[in-house]
């Protein structure tokens, strides 16, 4: 069953997943989305990982998400992939947007959202609410992410929105 949480900045998303995933009474396995690529950013990573449970597997998902999860999905396990908004930052680089290969792989992703044995927490930056980015590559960005969420949202049986700590649910599984 996927369950996408989606928040601002800071809203305590990652945390409201993880409180999640240590409620699970099966094995949990953190697929890490984000890419390194500055000291300040290394030394947040660092401290992530510090709180996670040292039981946790980890595997890094690089740009092939689909394959991570169907490399580490499994019954009765959870998976706990952080985040969409990281995932889909590595398609962007020196070169512009890969738009081709983004869209092979958010398609496959999407598609193993449907294929799950196990659960499945996907956590996910909502950035449409400030203002519009000054430059073209923001403003893509967040037009990228915004669809990506909303694709994500219709295949997931859960959405629920993180403010001030606070989760919300936006989407429950019909009783």
């Amino acid at each position: 069953m996927p369950h996408l949480i989606t928040g601002g900045a800071r809203s305590g998303k990652s945390r409201h997943a993880e409180d999640l995933a240590r409620w699970h009474g099966g094995p949990v396995c953190y697929l890490a989305t984000a890419e390194v690529r500055d000291p300040e950013f290394a030394r947040r990573v660092a401290l992530h990982r510090a709180q996670r449970p040292a039981h946790w597997r980890v595997a890094e998902a690089g740009r092939g998400l689909a394959a991570a999860i169907a490399a580490h999905d499994a019954p009765g396990g959870l998976l706990l992939i952080d985040c969409l908004g990281m995932w889909l930052m590595r398609f962007f680089g020196e070169q512009g947007f890969d738009e081709s290969e983004y869209a092979v792989e958010r398609d496959a992703l999407l598609a193993a959202l449907g294929r799950l044995q196990g659960e499945v927490l996907l956590v996910s930056n909502e950035v449409g609410w400030g203002v519009v980015g000054g430059d073209a590559e923001t403003r893509r960005f967040v037009d990228e992410l915004g669809r990506l969420n909303q694709l994500a949202a219709a295949r997931c049986d859960r959405v629920t929105l993180v403010a001030c700590g606070l989760p919300l649910a936006l989407k429950e599984p019909a009783a």
